[in-house]
């Protein structure tokens, strides 16, 4: 006997729960020219793009070296860069950057032109496919809530549907910690600390 195996979640299988949660039929292909599938397809990117916003484990990576262009001496930011900053251990620090004009501007000196390369911390954007299963079970519940508070006038569907999104949430956070092995004691970054084992006194 063979077993069927379970497959993560696509866009159509998650435009499909959604679809459900909400009490309609679910779909074979993302029709964007249909005004509801394109409704729920925009709830879907803006939970995804709102939830990896948030910066985790992830999609957060430190010390990413970015060049300016050897002749505008721009640095462009790309789409998929949700939040940057410079690195706490970057050389120079008599900078400030943000975002003007789609590249890098230095607030400080008044300059979008670098000479020489900068580190950043960086949170990027994923596709929904491309984000662990954790995530993609949080974000569909997330966007189900929300479909249901703006096409339903159901409270108590909102409710239940907020109990399961606050179940998937704790799931996730799970998930973030034993990923991120985070720690209050301020250790740097890529060490471990072992911490105290009762039984290490007894052998003494």
């Amino acid at each position: 006997m063979t077993t069927q195996q379970i497959a993560t979640d696509t866009e159509l299988s998650a435009v499909n729960s959604i679809l459900g949660s909400i009490g309609q039929s679910p779909i074979t292909t993302i029709n964007y020219e249909n005004p509801e599938i394109s409704f729920i397809y925009n709830i879907l990117s803006e939970v995804t793009k709102d939830v990896l916003n948030e910066g985790w484990h992830f999609n957060t990576e430190e010390h990413v070296t970015v060049s300016p262009d050897p002749n505008t001496k721009h640095i462009v930011i790309p789409n998929n860069y949700l939040r940057y900053d410079l690195n706490d251990g970057q050389a120079d620090r008599h900078m400030d950057v943000v975002k003007r004009n789609g590249r890098l501007y230095d607030l400080v000196n008044h300059t979008d032109e670098f000479d020489h390369d900068l580190e950043l911390d960086i949170v990027y954007l994923y596709a929904f496919t491309d984000i662990p299963s954790v995530f993609q079970r949080y974000i569909i519940a997330r966007a189900s809530t929300r479909a249901a508070t703006q096409l339903v006038s159901n409270t108590e569907l909102v409710k239940l549907l907020q109990g399961q999104e606050g179940l998937a949430r704790a799931s996730l956070m799970e998930y973030e910690c034993n990923q991120g092995d985070p720690s209050f004691m301020g250790w740097p970054k890529n060490s471990s600390y072992r911490a105290y084992q009762p039984y290490r006194s007894l052998i003494r």
